[in-house]
């Protein structure tokens, strides 16, 4: 049987999801190493799989994966610039290859990973997308023709779960940056009040102009202030 129970996967990795959502604090690395870690022991098929996040300037970096054979062919589509990871974060939701040795697209690609892995087949979707980079996960085989149709229909849930605790990661961190930023810019208003004679809003406005005039970030103005204190 190519893939797990539906209910036992189902479970399983919204079980995950819940688990990272309860966190006081979640680190992205190694909550997306655990992630895949788990959505690939309920692909069966599959010996390996990682996330791959590719920028529109043609940039590729592995996010996340379960060995080094998929840092290796991202390695390959960077340098190439094609292969399915490529295609399906920028241009389909999923790229199924069934035999890497016979595949007429991205020839190249295909050359050099059968030449330097074991990896012959391959599943990729789309995960995520924001401001000029997107994001793939990524199943690989050792097989040839080792992805039917039912393993494609799995490949689809779990992605979308992927997706689901990838934002609620990020949403944390991005949080968590916020009250930090917060925090400094506090501090700095704080310094130059005591330092000017100035109230509250006046030393808001000071780090304002601070930032404008020096085009660096608010957050990052109050830094130095704070450090150089």
């Amino acid at each position: 049987m190519a893939v797990t129970s539906r209910t036992g996967m189902m479970h399983d990795v919204a079980e995950l999801v819940e688990t990272l959502n309860q966190r006081s604090r979640v680190e992205s690395d190694g909550a997306l190493d655990e992630l895949v870690v788990n959505l690939l022991a309920h692909m069966s098929c599959a010996q390996h799989a990682g996330v791959t996040l590719t920028t529109s300037g043609g940039d590729v970096q592995t996010l996340s994966a379960t060995d080094p054979y998929p840092a290796a062919l991202d390695d390959i589509q960077r340098r190439r610039r094609e292969g399915p990871c490529l295609a399906a974060a920028w241009n389909h939701h999923v790229v199924r290859l069934d035999d890497i040795c016979s595949e007429e697209r991205w020839p190249s690609y295909c050359q050099e990973v059968v030449a330097t892995t074991p990896i012959r087949s391959l599943l990729a979707f789309e995960l995520f997308t924001g401001e000029g980079s997107t994001g793939a996960l990524t199943f690989y085989a050792d097989t040839a023709h080792a992805f039917a149709d039912d393993a494609v229909e799995l490949g689809l849930i779990l992605a979308t779960h992927a997706a689901l605790a990838w934002h609620m990661v990020r949403r944390d961190e991005q949080f968590r940056s916020a009250l930090a930023s917060r925090d400094i810019i506090g501090q700095a208003k704080g310094l130059l009040m005591e330092r000017f004679g100035i109230d509250a809003l006046q030393a808001f406005e000071l780090l304002k102009r601070l930032s404008q005039t020096s085009n660096t970030p608010l957050a990052e103005v109050a830094q130095r202030l704070v450090s150089h204190r």
